[in-house]
Order: structure tokens, then C-alpha cells, then sequence
């Protein structure tokens, strides 16, 4: 997927051809070897157990959540360096004329492909002969578990996505740094609650403290009504809001709110380069990610551990997400009424400096 997106944004004319080089290369990058466990088992003997190191076969380890980094990042690598050495006239194979266009566009990626394939062939190669690792193992040491470990606390998950948010207010998507750095680790972790829970139930995640901090508990708490949590902007706007821009942007921003979806109130109310409601964008979405911390830690509430849709309204993303706990939308309340205090006195000084912007523009004319 990654690939064949890569290869449309760069107008590749064969986007197919980058799926299937993404996936050899990942396969070709994965372990020569497979370390397994052989149970011999008979009336007499019941547990002789013997190691064996078995080629020719794929670790299942590797193509779930522990493989999601290395995934992403051939899927990245290796279209790019196939793209650029397809561009290559000479690489590419004349066909005679009135051959289908594509036969020919197989034959012209064939070479490429080839080479491509052949390049990461060699640093499999070097990898396994010459340090005895794959890419895998090196991803999942020196990124996958670091990053897990800076964003699977409070204060390190508070401060990255505190600064995404911020980067917000100031026009640039929120994505750009948590999408990069948080959503796909907290994805892991989520994938990870959502087995223990099949296979054990809700005790099981909570027996597993590590697992509380997931990508559900940004999309239920931290993020209600979208990034900063407008959707109590909006609320804050309707009951007291007298500046009637702001309550037409609220009447519109309402129905996409409900399901997370704030691009209106960003660019509309507006949140970028407002200075008053960048204190509350920031503030509720901090306090969104450690009160359910620790009201789960407390055992308050359940730990999410279900993956909702992020435009699950609230109160519904609470109860379905902690398998049906009525608390955790509960808090998902009272956390919205906490958001709307926080917000009121901030969006009252913007509704003041915008009537003062307009009434010195009204002026000048």
C-alpha cells in the first residue's frame, strides 16, 4: 500500500510494478535463517525437545506488528530506488511495434526490478553473513523500541503530541509529527492490547500496564471533536459565544465535530494564528492523554483495547473501545464539560480581539 501510494504521488505510470517490488524486497530482507522448536513426543519420551535452524521458510513474527516499521519503511526505500533507476533509457528493453501497451511497460521495469531486487539482495546478504541480523531485528532495536519507549509513557507521549498539536495553530498538520513519530507505534501497542483481549479478555489487558497507552486512548479522550478537542470550542461558543462569525462557524462545524472532524473550526473559527485558543488546543489535548492514564492506572476505567473508526462519536467510542465499560464514556463526559471550562475564557478574549480586528478594518476603509 505504502508503495503503490508512493508511486502515484510521484506519477509513476506502472504503480503495480512498485507493489510487487515493495513486497519481494521485503521478503528478501527477511531472516535466511528460521530458528525452530521440534517437540518429539511417544510413549516413553514426552519432552525431548531439539532447536533446529530451518531455511527456507518465513518467521509469522515478522509479518505482524513487529514487522509494521520495516513494512513501512521498504515500502518507502524501495519503490523510490526503482522509480529513479527505472528512469534509466538504457535500462529499458525496445519492443517492436504493435506489441500491447502492457507487455510492454513489464518489459520496460524488467531490468530495473532486477536490479532493484539485486541491491537489497546484497545488504540481506551482508546483514546475515557479516553481523548475523536482518533489517528487521536492527529497525526493531534501534527505532521501534525507542520510540515505544518515549511514547508509551505520559510525559514523553504529553510532550510529542503537545508539540504536533501546537505545530497546528501555526498551519501545519498535526500529522506531520505525530503521524510520523506516535500513531504508528500506538497502532503496535493497540494491536498487541486487541490479541490479548481476544484471547484473554478485558483481565488480560489490564494485567498488562504497558498497554494502556494505545492510539485509541488519543482518538477516545485527546482528540473529541478532532485535534485541540473543539468539539467543546463549539459547545463553549453556542451557550456563551456573542460574536455571530464565531456561532456561524459553529453551526456549521458542528455535524463534521460530532465525528472528529474540525478542519471547519481550524481554518474557519479560526484556530490557526489565533493566539487566545492556542493555550486550550494544546492544554486539552495534553490533559486528554493523562487523565484516562490515569484513571485506567487507578482502575477507574478499563483500558482501551478495541480499535473503533476515529470518527466514532463520543460516549460510543468510550463504551465500544473498553469492551463495553459505561465508564469510559462516563469520563468521556465529564472530560468534555472539563474542556469546555477550560475554553471559555479563551475563546471570549478571541471573540473580543476579533471584534477589535474587524472594527479597525471597518476604519481603515
Amino acid at each position: 500500500m505504502v508503495g503503490y501510494s508512493l508511486a502515484n504521488n510521484k506519477r509513476f505510470d506502472n504503480p503495480i510494478s512498485c507493489v510487487v517490488v515493495s513486497l519481494a524486497v521485503f521478503f528478501i530482507m527477511m531472516p535466511q535463517t528460521v530458528s525452530a522448536t521440534l517437540a518429539a513426543t511417544s510413549e516413553l519420551v514426552t519432552d525431548t525437545v531439539t532447536a533446529a535452524d530451518v531455511t527456507g521458510a518465513f518467521t509469522t513474527s515478522y509479518t505482524g506488528t513487529n514487522g509494521m516499521f520495516t513494512a513501512i519503511i521498504i515500502g518507502l526505500l524501495a519503490p523510490t530506488l526503482f522509480i529513479k533507476v527505472s528512469g534509466v533509457d538504457k535500462l529499458r528493453i525496445k519492443m517492436p511495434q504493435g506489441v500491447p501497451p502492457a507487455v510492454e511497460k513489464s518489459f520496460n521495469v524488467l531490468i530495473p526490478m532486477l536490479l532493484t531486487l539485486g541491491a537489497f539482495g546484497l545488504v540481506s546478504m551482508i546483514l546475515f553473513a557479516g553481523f548475523g541480523t536482518d533489517i528487521t531485528a536492527l529497525i526493531n532495536t534501534w527505532i521501534q523500541t525507542p520510540l515505544r519507549a518515549l511514547t508509551t509513557n505520559p510525559v514523553g507521549l504529553v510532550f510529542i503530541y503537545s508539540l504536533g498539536v501546537f505545530l497546528f495553530t501555526l498551519g501545519i498538520h498535526q500529522s506531520t509529527i505525530n503521524g510520523v513519530l506516535v500513531e504508528p507505534v500506538l497502532t503496535i501497542v493497540l494491536v498487541e492490547a486487541m490479541e490479548l483481549y481476544n484471547t484473554g479478555g478485558i483481565e488480560a489487558v489490564i494485567a498488562h500496564p504497558d498497554l494502556y497507552l494505545n492510539m485509541n486512548v488519543i482518538n477516545v479522550y485527546a482528540l473529541m471533536g478532532g485535534s485541540g478537542c473543539t468539539l467543546a470550542l463549539l459547545i463553549a461558543t453556542f451557550i456563551w459565544g456573542k460574536w455571530q462569525p464565531s456561532k456561524e462557524i459553529a453551526k456549521l462545524g458542528i455535524l463534521p465535530g460530532i465525528f472528529n472532524i474540525n478542519e471547519p473550526v481550524i481554518y474557519g473559527y479560526p484556530i490557526v494564528f489565533n493566539i487566545p485558543l492556542m493555550v486550550p488546543f494544546v492544554l486539552c489535548t495534553a490533559l486528554g492523554i493523562i487523565i484516562p492514564y490515569f484513571a485506567t492506572v487507578a482502575g477507574l476505567v478499563s483500558p482501551t483495547c478495541i480499535q473503533v473508526p476515529w470518527t466514532t462519536p463520543i460516549i460510543a467510542s468510550g463504551f465500544l473501545s473498553t469492551g463495553g465499560d459505561i465508564r469510559a464514556a462516563i469520563l468521556q463526559v465529564l472530560l468534555l464539560a472539563l474542556y469546555v471550562v477550560i475554553y471559555l475564557p479563551f475563546m471570549k478574549a478571541s471573540e473580543t480581539a476579533q471584534r477589535k480586528q474587524f472594527e479597525m478594518a471597518g476604519d481603515q476603509q
